[in-house]
C-alpha cells in the first residue's frame, strides 16, 4: 500500500469518535443541569431558613427590648433601692430610689466607698443606719456577670413598729403583774413593820433589839431590790455601744461568781472557745444577765454539784451556755420561767430571768432553755457578733 492511501482517515471511525464525545458532553451537561437545579433548590431552602432565622432573631430582640423596658419600668417603680455591681464591686446601675439614697453620682463608684460614706452599722446583722433612716441590705449573686445585685430596703417604719410593740408588751406585762407586785411588796413590808414595832418596846433587851433591827433592815433591802428590778424591767435596758471582746466579758463574769460557787460548795468550770469574737452593746447589762443566770443555777444546784459556763463562737453568733447539775426544770415550769414575778423560791423577786431575756433580746439575741427533770438545766444565750465595720 502506498503512503497516500495510508494517510486517508476513515470517515466512519471519525464519526464514531465525535458521537462518543457528543454523548459525553450531553451527559455532563445533564449532570450540570441537575446540579444547578439542586443548587437552586438548596439556595431557596437556605434563603427560607435565613428568613425564618432573621424573623426569630427579630422577635427575640423585640422581646428582649420589651423585657428590658418592663424591667426598667419595674426598677424605677420599686420602692426599694436596687444597686447592680460588677465583678470588681463597682456600681454599674442604680435605680432612682438608690440614687436618692446614695447620691445621683453613685454609678461608677466602688461599693466599698459608697457604703463607708453613707452606711453606719447597727447591732442587727444586715441592717444599717442611712442618715436618719434604717435600711436592710440584701445581696444576690449575678452568675452571668460575675457581680452582685443589692436590694436596699427602708426598714425605719418596721423598726419603729417593732420597738413600739416591745414597749406595749412591756406595758401589758406590767399591767398583768400589778397584782403580783402588790403581793410581793406586802410581804416584806409587813415583816419590816412588825420588826420595827418590836423595836419600840420599852424593856426590849439590846440583843433582841439588834436582832429585830437586822431583820427589819433585811426586809427593807429586799424591798429595795424588788423595786430596782421592777424599774429595770419596766424601763427596758438601753443598748450601749461598748465594743467587748467575748473572752474578756466571760472571764470577768467567771472571776466574779467563782468565789460564790466555792462558798456554796459547788464545782465551777469555765470553758472559753470564743476566739477573737467581739460583740457590741451594753457591757453592764450583758454582764448582769449572765451573772443572773449563774446565780439562778447556783441557787438551784445542791452542794457538791457542778456549774459550767461556756462561751463558743458559731459562725456570726456567740453562744454562752450556763449548765448546772440541779434537779432540772419540768415542761410545766419551762413555759413560765421567763414570766415576770414567776419564781419557785420564797425570797426571789421573779424578775431576774425576765430582765435577762429583755437584755438579750434588746441586743438582737435570744435565750433557749434545755432541761429535763432530774438531769439539770442549761440556759443558752445567743448573741450576734459585731461586724468588721463596727469594730474598726
Amino acid at each position: 500500500m502506498s503512503e497516500a492511501s495510508s494517510a486517508v482517515v476513515d470517515p466512519k471511525g471519525k464519526a464514531a469518535e465525535l458521537q462518543r464525545a457528543f454523548d459525553v458532553f450531553n451527559q455532563v451537561s445533564a449532570e450540570l443541569t441537575q446540579a444547578y437545579g439542586a443548587l437552586q433548590a438548596r439556595v431557596a431552602s437556605l434563603t427560607e431558613e435565613l428568613a425564618i432565622a432573621n424573623g426569630e432573631l427579630r422577635r427575640q430582640y423585640e422581646e428582649k427590648e420589651a423585657l428590658s423596658e418592663r424591667l426598667s419600668l419595674l426598677l424605677n417603680a420599686l420602692p426599694a433601692g436596687v444597686v447592680v455591681l460588677d465583678g470588681s464591686a463597682r456600681v454599674t446601675q442604680a435605680n432612682p430610689v438608690a440614687r436618692e439614697m446614695f447620691g445621683g453620682d453613685v454609678e461608677g463608684q466602688h461599693w466599698g466607698d459608697v457604703s463607708r460614706a453613707h452606711l453606719e452599722p447597727t447591732l442587727t446583722i444586715g441592717e444599717w443606719m442611712l442618715g436618719e433612716r434604717r435600711v436592710s441590705v440584701a445581696e444576690s449573686a449575678l452568675a452571668a456577670a460575675g457581680g452582685k445585685l443589692l436590694l436596699v430596703h427602708d426598714t425605719t417604719a418596721a423598726h419603729q413598729m417593732k420597738a413600739e410593740l416591745e414597749r406595749n408588751q412591756r406595758l401589758a406585762a406590767m399591767g398583768e403583774m400589778a397584782a403580783g407586785l402588790a403581793h410581793q411588796l406586802r410581804t416584806p413590808l409587813a415583816a419590816a413593820l412588825l420588826y420595827a414595832a418590836n423595836l419600840g418596846k420599852p424593856n426590849l433587851p439590846e440583843e433582841a433589839r439588834a436582832k429585830f433591827a437586822d431583820k427589819a433592815a433585811s426586809q427593807l433591802r429586799r424591798l429595795e431590790r424588788l423595786i430596782q428590778d421592777v424599774l429595770l424591767f419596766a424601763r427596758g435596758e438601753s443598748i450601749g455601744r461598748d465594743v467587748m471582746a467575748a473572752t474578756e466579758l466571760l472571764l470577768e463574769t467567771a472571776h466574779t461568781v467563782e468565789p460564790l460557787m466555792r462558798e456554796h460548795g459547788l464545782d465551777f468550770e469555765f470553758a472559753n472557745r470564743c476566739g477573737d469574737a467581739v460583740i457590741v452593746g451594753s457591757h453592764k447589762a450583758l454582764f448582769g444577765a449572765i451573772v443572773n443566770l449563774l446565780e439562778n443555777a447556783m441557787q438551784a444546784t445542791p452542794e457538791g454539784g457542778k456549774i459550767c459556763l461556756t462561751g463558743k463562737r458559731q459562725d456570726d453568733w456567740l453562744a454562752i451556755s450556763v449548765r448546772d447539775t440541779g434537779p432540772g426544770i419540768g415542761p410545766e415550769l419551762s413555759e413560765r420561767i421567763f414570766e415576770p414575778f414567776f419564781t419557785t423560791r420564797g425570797q426571789g423577786t421573779g424578775l431576774g430571768l425576765a430582765i435577762a431575756l429583755g437584755v438579750v433580746r434588746a441586743h438582737g439575741g435570744r435565750i433557749d432553755l434545755h432541761s429535763e427533770p432530774g438531769a439539770g438545766a442549761e440556759f443558752v444565750i445567743t448573741l450576734p457578733l459585731a461586724s468588721n465595720d463596727t469594730t474598726n
